[in-house]
């Protein structure tokens, strides 16, 4: 195991809809989350997430509030990911997938249940206040 990486995520909502990105490689490759990335080498967390939204979807964002943070590991790489509320400048432009997203796109909220999501993504923007719970499978549902 080597030691954890600092990454982070950026969460914007505007009318309901969720900025997403479905990764092209790495891990979770396939799969919808937020824009997001490692932290480079003396870069401020703020900068860290501007840059990878701007990457991922060409969108300018200001950065606004740590909405809270998660753990994730995968393979033999530990990475620890804040998580932040951004407020895109220009919302009612569309997200271009760029740098390492297939995709981008602003998903409508409701429809969340659709996609291919990255695994605890819906809890955790349950958890912040940002979506509702999620729905769960038949048979899932929490004791």
């Amino acid at each position: 195991m080597t030691s954890p990486v600092l990454a982070v995520g950026a969460v914007a909502v505007v009318d309901d809809r969720l900025l997403m990105v479905r990764r092209g490689h790495g891990p979770a490759a396939g799969e919808w989350s937020v824009p997001g990335g490692r932290v480079e080498a003396g870069e401020l967390l703020e900068s860290a997430v501007a840059r990878e939204v701007a990457e991922e979807t060409g969108l300018d964002v200001v950065v606004d509030e740590l909405l809270g943070w998660v753990e994730r590991f995968h393979d033999t790489t530990h990475y620890v990911i804040l998580d932040f509320r951004v407020t895109v400048l220009v919302p009612d432009r569309a997200p271009e997938a760029g740098d390492d997203a297939a995709e981008a796109a602003w998903v409508p909220v409701a429809d969340l249940g659709e996609y291919r999501v990255v695994d605890g993504l819906l809890d955790f923007l349950a958890d912040a206040g940002v979506v509702g719970a999620p729905a769960r499978p038949h048979g899932t549902e929490l004791a």
